[in-house]
């Protein structure tokens, strides 16, 4: 295959004839005609002088440089206008050039998508449909690809660089840009739209506590009481639904590990973005095109244990890896952290049982149960709400066992209150007022909390009491 039609996604179709740009009705938002062909002509001869391009318009870092790269575009752009006798307006002339320079280095027509930092999913149904999330809702976008075979090129070129492919053979990839945003790819024959790309973004300057707080996920004493946690090396499981926010509260609870500790993290795709200098990133590999050489969040658990970890972080546990990872804190291994999908705190302990009855071991029920109410401190539940914010339902304690069944006991939970006249959900944050079995462990890594973070109530109680 061609360098061209490697970049093109596609074959190469026939020079375009003369070309008009035409003014469009006013009011109408459809593309000018003639301005498809003239994009294509110039991407083409972009393409027919990459490597020139390549070797002028390199930073010091090694990546291409956008701005040499625009000024070949409208060098290029000039010569085509002047040769076929094309007068293009200042606003397509500037789009144009925009949009053949996200096909040259970025990822064609959603780059703006992932420029918009308002926008924090962007789905591709096809070459036609793309939606967005923004502001917690969907919304459908004027985005359009030329066909399937331009689509299956921009998920190509963000899973190459990181060693995956994505074919007839295997039509599913998960995989990451740059910036840790997750990525999502389904192909024909499995997707029978076309091409379905999904990307979840990340934020450049990752959420902090403080952002939650201020959107109204997370009320400051639950901050603080999980802070404590963090430090006082619980072992910790963030449970929720898809797009609850799982990661990002997993990411600002890494932040309350010590500097001094080392961290090793695990993940499907590399999505974490921790601040402290001692961590070592570990991703999973699939297998290649023989079917062997796969690299499982099982393997990666049961090899960092060999590797002298103070915290192991794992992004979620779905399967066999939740044995390893209840292993690893029941044997000395404390305040390691992970997640995981369910509806409460309540089933997210069911699932763990079933993932590691998944690992393959013949284990008695109860013998599970046991070995999950020793390993799990505490389970933090979110859950996304119909009016797209996300919050902190239920910061949960795991006793231990009664019987043959698990004890819980709530410590915050957000008791909700209806919704507003604009839709938006009301409520509350509340501390149940009841004292967990593990506070002398945070009395005893020296840290202090309040009295009003854990019993908002007491200083009522003891002025009536006076």
């Amino acid at each position: 295959m061609s360098l061209l039609r490697r970049l093109e996604g596609g074959t190469t179709s026939p020079s375009p004839g003369p070309v008009t740009i035409k003014e469009d009705a006013p009011g109408k938002p459809s593309r000018r005609e003639g301005y498809e062909p003239l994009k294509l002509k110039v991407h083409q001869r972009l393409v027919e002088e990459l490597g020139e391009v390549k070797s002028t318009a390199l930073s010091p870092a090694g990546a291409m440089d956008s701005s040499r790269v625009a000024a070949k575009v409208e060098v290029i752009l000039d010569e085509l206008a002047g040769a076929e006798n094309v007068f293009l307006p200042r606003v397509d002339r500037q789009r144009l050039v925009a949009d053949v320079l996200a096909e040259a280095i970025g990822y064609g027509p959603i780059q703006p998508l992932i420029d918009d930092d308002s926008i924090s999913e962007i789905m591709v149904n096809g070459p036609r449909r793309v939606y967005v999330e923004r502001g917690g809702k969907l919304e459908l976008t004027g985005v359009a690809f030329r066909d399937d075979d331009h689509v299956l090129h921009v998920i190509e070129k963000i899973v190459s660089p990181l060693g995956r492919r994505i074919d007839e053979s295997n039509p599913m990839v998960d995989a990451r840009l740059p910036d840790g945003s997750r990525v999502n790819a389904v192909i024909p024959p499995l997707a029978l739209n076309g091409p379905v790309l999904t990307i979840r973004k990340f934020s450049r300057d990752p959420l902090t506590a403080e952002n939650l707080i201020s959107f109204g996920s997370v009320s400051e004493e639950m901050v603080r009481f999980l802070e404590a946690c963090v430090r006082a090396r619980l072992n910790i499981v963030v449970s929720g639904g898809t797009g609850s926010g799982k990661t990002t509260m997993l990411n600002i609870l890494s932040a309350y590990i010590p500097v001094d500790e080392r961290i090793i993290t695990i993940e499907d795709a590399a999505e974490l973005q921790l601040r402290q200098e001692h961590v070592i990133t570990m991703e999973t590999r699939p297998s290649n095109v023989e079917g062997k050489g796969a690299i499982t969040i099982r393997d990666l658990v049961r090899n960092s244990l060999r590797m002298r970890p103070d915290r192991i972080v794992v992004g979620e546990v779905r399967s066999g890896e939740a044995l390893d990872m209840l292993q690893a804190m029941n044997t000395g291994h404390d305040g390691s952290l992970t997640t995981g999908h369910a509806n409460s705190p309540r089933d997210m302990l069911a699932r763990l049982e079933t993932m590691v009855l998944m690992a393959g071991m013949d284990l008695p029920v109860k013998a599970v149960r046991e070995q999950i109410a020793a390993a799990v401190d505490l389970v933090v539940h979110q859950s996304r709400f119909r009016d797209g914010t996300r919050k902190v339902t239920h910061i949960t304690e795991v006793q231990g066992m009664e019987g043959d069944v698990i004890v819980l006991q709530d410590i915050f939970v957000y008791e909700q209150a209806g919704v507003d006249e604009s839709g938006k959900v009301k409520g509350r944050f509340r501390a149940t007022g009841l004292r967990p079995k593990f506070m002398k462990k945070i009395e005893e890594a020296g840290i202090t909390l309040p009295n009003h973070v854990l019993f908002p109530n007491a200083s009522d109680l003891f002025r009536k009491r006076g």
